[in-house]
C-alpha cells in the first residue's frame, strides 16, 4: 500500500525524465523529490544524489570526508 505523500512510480519517471531537474545534463536537482538517490538519466549507469535534498548532500560531504580522511592517514 503506498503512503498518501509517496508519489506513484509514474510520477518518479516523469520527474527523472523531466530534463529541467537535471542541472548541466548530470546532476539531478527536484526539490519535491523527496529520494535521497534516485536513478541517472541512463539507469544501467546507477545511481546518482539529488542535490535538493539536504540530506543526501550532507552524507555525500560525510563520504568523501571520511574518504579523504582515510587517504591522508594511509600515506
Amino acid at each position: 500500500m503506498l503512503n498518501d505523500n509517496e508519489p506513484s512510480e509514474e510520477t518518479k519517471n516523469e520527474w527523472q525524465n523531466d530534463p529541467d531537474n537535471w542541472v548541466w545534463g548530470m546532476f539531478y536537482y527536484n526539490p519535491k523529490d523527496k529520494r535521497l538517490y534516485v536513478p541517472k538519466k541512463v539507469k544501467e549507469f546507477g545511481w546518482t544524489t539529488n542535490f535538493a535534498n539536504p540530506n543526501s548532500v550532507f552524507i555525500m560531504l560525510l563520504l568523501i570526508s571520511v574518504l579523504l580522511i582515510f587517504a591522508k592517514f594511509s600515506t
